[in-house]
């Protein structure tokens, strides 16, 4: 009948548009699978800038000459790596004469020096005035050479037990070549200065009291540094 085929046909439109609604709905609520879900925005880590702790200054010590330290320190800071013990460092003062304790042992960590005496080279001092009046670095001189040096290894020689230094600047780079070492020597103990009011002059090497070269031992080590110069 016409009446049932007009019913049947509503009724189908009615069931097509239903389920379209339903799958639009669907596809509102859920936001769709072909739209990509938005992208976080990472939030910025703010980082935490240090500034750089600066060197802490080191004065000269009570009794040791401002000028003669400052230059010690700036040697100690330009060999870098070569000296590779840091925490102490000997000052040999020339301008002091050989009847002082010019000697100096610096303990950079607490400013404590221990001073003893010690010879310089006989073509330093040609009179034996008991002032050094110059420095050489020429082999066979018999003079005290200036400038840093390094400590390095022991042996037993003509002195007894000695130790050999390394001259690192263009004034003492013959050091080791002219056998500049430290080593105890009789002309260089105490007593010389009641007969003869300085100590004897030794071939360019750190000559030390008998009684004090196993201190210096001790006080240096190997690796240290020792400074010769004048102000």
């Amino acid at each position: 009948m016409q009446f049932d085929d007009t019913v049947r046909s509503r009724r189908a439109m009615l069931g097509s548009i239903a389920a379209l609604g339903a799958f639009a709905v669907t596809r509102s609520t859920l936001g769709g699978t072909d739209r990509p879900a938005p992208r976080a925005v990472p939030t910025p880590v703010r980082q935490r800038i240090f500034a750089e702790p600066k060197a802490a200054s080191v004065s000269a010590p009570r009794g040791v000459q401002p000028e003669l330290f400052d230059r010690a320190i700036a040697a100690l800071d330009a060999h870098g790596d070569t000296i590779r013990r840091r925490d102490r460092i000997a000052i040999a003062d020339f301008d002091a004469p050989s009847s002082e304790h010019r000697f100096q042992f610096i303990d950079l960590e607490d400013g404590n020096v221990t001073r003893l005496l010690v010879s310089h080279g006989s073509g330093s001092d040609p009179a034996h005035s008991g002032r050094l009046q110059r420095f050489s670095n020429q082999p066979n001189s018999n003079a005290t050479c200036e400038g840093a040096f390094v400590t390095a290894d022991y042996y037993v020689g003509k002195h007894g037990r000695s130790q050999r230094v390394i001259g690192l600047d263009s004034t003492n780079d013959n050091a080791r070549d002219r056998a500049i070492v430290i080593h105890g020597a009789w002309y260089a103990n105490p007593d010389m200065l009641k007969t003869h009011g300085m100590l004897g002059r030794s071939q360019g090497c750190f000559a030390v009291g008998e009684q004090d070269l196993p201190q210096v031992f001790a006080m240096l080590g190997e690796g240290r540094m020792i400074y010769a110069g004048k102000a």
